[in-house]
């Protein structure tokens, strides 16, 4: 089989459905290409290790679109289905509004390491319980991630800091091959200096030609906006760039 698309959002299949969807998918080893809407389907942690494991088979997928957004997927279900998947190229992981911790972000920093032949990624974390921690322990592992050309982040509505701003920036530095970029850290209690320092560390990916940053205005004045700007715009290859500055306060989420 190379194409699956099965099920969709609000279905409410909860953790049976899940346990049933895959044993099911677990048998399909020739899966190249696999797309499964979850969302808003009441799957808890344990329903959610259950998918990720019967990924392990899947050892010829190389397109992945996986959303388990409005769920609960707490600390456990960012299992490491994902390590044997080491021949993803393309990969859209929505888990937004699912209790994601700091624990549950590092696991999923460490398991996308194996996912050494990325080129186009999509992680939808917004509205989540994401800090400095978990922020510094994502970006970790896409810093290794060396063949990535394309990342979409949404990390709006978290706790990340002035620390975790700076260490994403400063991993997503490392990804060199990086040229399309849109970075969502509105919402978050990333300060002047940390936003200061993320834009400092995307000032190394010398090939970005595409860059979109959603920032939140409450704290910055116009001189230090224009200060965030400057930095990113010293980039050599830069034909698009976009700041979207975001009025909304962390309280609201």
């Amino acid at each position: 089989m190379l194409f699956l698309q099965y099920l969709k959002s609000k279905n409410y299949i909860g953790n049976g459905g899940a346990f049933g969807l895959s044993s099911g998918l677990g048998k399909c080893t020739n899966l190249s290409n696999l797309t499964l809407d979850l969302g808003q389907n009441k799957i808890d942690e344990v329903g959610a290790q259950r998918l990720y494991f019967c990924l392990v088979n899947s050892t010829n997928l190389s397109n992945l679109a996986l959303d388990l957004g409005w769920n609960k997927i707490g600390v456990l279900g960012l299992s490491s289905g994902l390590v044997m998947c080491n021949n993803i190229s393309n990969l859209k992981l929505y888990l937004n509004f699912s209790k994601i911790s700091n624990e549950c972000a590092s696991s999923l920093g460490s398991d996308l390491v194996n996912c050494n032949n990325l080129s186009n990624l999509t992680l939808d974390l917004r509205g989540n319980k994401i800090g400095d921690e978990g922020a510094s322990g994502l970006g970790s592992g896409l810093g290794n991630l060396t063949n990535l050309s394309s990342l979409i982040l949404h990390l709006q509505g978290n706790q990340i800091g002035e620390i975790g701003a700076s260490k994403l920036g400063s991993d997503l530095g490392k990804c060199t091959n990086l040229q399309n970029l849109i970075l969502d850290l509105s919402c978050n209690k990333t300060g002047v200096i940390g936003t200061s320092g993320q834009s400092s560390g995307l000032a190394n990916c010398t090939n970005l030609s595409n860059l979109t940053l959603y920032l939140s205005l409450g704290y910055m004045n116009q001189s230090e906006q224009l200060k965030i700007q400057s930095k990113c715009l010293k980039l050599k290859k830069l034909v698009f760039f976009q700041t979207n500055l975001s009025k909304q306060q962390t309280e609201k989420w």
